[in-house]
């Protein structure tokens, strides 16, 4: 639980990636892709992406902080592990914000609120933090298997959420596509805290992607 998200409780710029999303209701994975129109706009097309599947996720440079959609898209990040900067506005929600390499999507960001997810990814970047230190210089491949079903007790009763089923079965050489796309530091934030040590374990070497 090294990311620093508080999830018991209830400046983005420049050049945007395309997006992958995924539905912690539905237990959908979803690329969003911007398509030119016929009268000179573009228009957004969903595509679902069947899983089991594979990707390359940059952990290394994974960012945690608040974002806002509305009215436009807004975000205040610090690196993975920093202290979360204060709250913007009230519209704000906590976010983790990390590419991911798909071999048929491509390059793109992915940027979940749900508090579900959150945790999911949280304890990923616990098994990414005990496998770095034995995969110097390498991107974890991270294996998609599928869904599994949370339940949430809440006063209103049981909720039920859908949370990816993955760990990292892998580590390659950094891919050209992370390489030339190196996301800009994110704005000054508190001094980091101590990364945890990591075990001297390995998931696999250069793992087929």
């Amino acid at each position: 639980m090294g990311l620093g998200f508080n999830t018991e409780s209830s400046n983005g710029g420049g050049k945007f990636l395309p997006v992958v999303k995924f539905d912690a209701k539905s237990g959908d994975m979803i690329a969003v892709n911007r398509e030119p129109a016929g009268d000179g706009t573009w228009e957004k097309k969903e595509v679902e992406i069947s899983l089991p599947t594979k990707v390359v996720m940059d952990l290394e440079g994974i960012e945690i902080g608040w974002l806002n959609f509305a009215p436009t898209y807004n975000a205040v990040m610090v690196r993975g592990g920093e202290k979360m900067p204060p709250k913007p506005t009230p519209d704000h929600k906590q976010a983790v914000r990390m590419r991911v390499l798909f071999k048929e999507h491509g390059l793109r960001e992915f940027s979940p609120t749900s508090k579900t997810l959150l945790r999911s990814i949280d304890a990923l970047h616990d098994q990414f933090l005990e496998q770095r230190a034995a995969n110097a210089g390498k991107m974890p491949v991270v294996t998609i298997e599928g869904t599994e079903t949370i339940k949430v007790q809440t006063p209103q009763g049981e909720l039920r959420f859908k949370a990816p089923r993955w760990s990292i079965t892998g580590w390659v050489t950094p891919p050209a596509e992370m390489v030339n796309n190196t996301p800009p530091a994110p704005a000054p934030a508190p001094q980091p805290k101590p990364a945890p040590q990591p075990a001297a374990t390995t998931a696999g070497d250069d793992d087929e992607f």
